[in-house]
């Protein structure tokens, strides 16, 4: 396959570009600056965003096209300029690939295009599917309607359209070392009430159910991208340091949180039970489908 990733050069699309490479796919890499990166044999860093920019040009027909693309949720807090450039580097990616679509002689067979879990605000005691399709009030549910909105256009253009919903992803990079660095000074334990849903994810099984929505025709509209088990906080918690033979025991107040971080404590005091429904339904393999072993994947590698 041909496959164009914009966020190909960030955490999740590097380990996505890895995955293709491996099998013998042809990866091109969506960039505002190619020059920065070497191409290879099975890997080219394409210039886009720019007024000539000529897909027939620079493009070969493509299968697919993943967008990854978007502003950091917590790289910094969350002021109005802050929240503006979240929605907008969303919105723009998005309308981007949209163009790219239309100026194509041969549109991509498919769009999968990134999500997130977010969509479905917060709660602690509801259990959301894809067939929940009343989106939260909050502003992260906000940012994903319009993104899903947005890419939903394409499918105007004959292109199956997938938005995944990602959950919380865990990895190397991302929120699990963050959470596991009081841990590994002793310092460690529930955040909050600690009664807050996680649903999360690993790295691997993003990039399986990237391939799997890429590959599978039956596949349309939301996907949820996360692990069949949630945890709440305080069960996630006592995970890392059962993995790390460390103590679980300093609770993080919330008005402490909500202090430093103001609206953006959202993402670490509130949260929501996102069940994968449609990917084991559609036949998806979880490779880790419970916390444990995903934590000790990549915690103690």
């Amino acid at each position: 396959m041909r496959i164009a990733i914009t966020g190909g050069t960030g955490f999740v699309g590097t380990h996505i570009t890895r995955h293709f490479v491996h099998q013998g796919h042809e990866v091109y890499i969506l960039t505002r600056n190619p020059d920065k990166h070497p191409n290879t044999d099975k890997v080219k860093y394409v210039g886009w965003l720019k007024d000539e920019f000529s897909p027939e040009q620079e493009l070969p027909p493509l299968d697919g096209i993943v967008n990854l693309a978007g502003e950091n949720l917590n790289s910094s807090r969350w002021t109005e300029e802050t929240k503006k450039r979240i929605m907008n580097s969303r919105i723009e990616a998005t309308e981007a690939v949209l163009d790219l679509i239309k100026k194509m002689e041969h549109p991509p067979g498919v769009l999968v295009n990134a999500s997130a879990v977010g969509f479905y605000g917060t709660s602690k005691s509801e259990t959301f599917t894809e067939e929940t399709t009343t989106p939260g009030d909050d502003f992260l549910a906000n940012v994903v309607t319009e993104w899903e909105k947005r890419a939903e256009q394409a499918t105007n253009h004959n292109v199956r359209t997938v938005y995944l919903r990602f959950g919380v992803i865990l990895g190397e990079e991302g929120a699990l070392p963050k959470m596991a660095l009081p841990y590994k000074m002793m310092a460690g334990g529930p955040v909050g009430d600690g009664e807050q849903w996680m649903s999360w994810i690993h790295i691997q099984d993003i990039v399986g159910m990237v391939d799997f929505a890429l590959n599978n025709d039956q596949v349309k509209g939301p996907m949820n991208a996360t692990a069949p088990e949630p945890k709440r906080n305080k069960e996630l918690g006592h995970t890392i340091g059962k993995v790390l033979n460390r103590p679980h025991w300093l609770p993080v107040p919330s008005i402490a949180l909500k202090g430093a971080l103001g609206e953006m404590s959202i993402l670490l005091l509130q949260g929501q039970y996102v069940y994968p429904q449609k990917a084991l339904e559609q036949g998806y393999e979880f490779q880790y489908p419970t916390l444990e072993p995903a934590l000790r994947d990549i915690l103690c590698d």
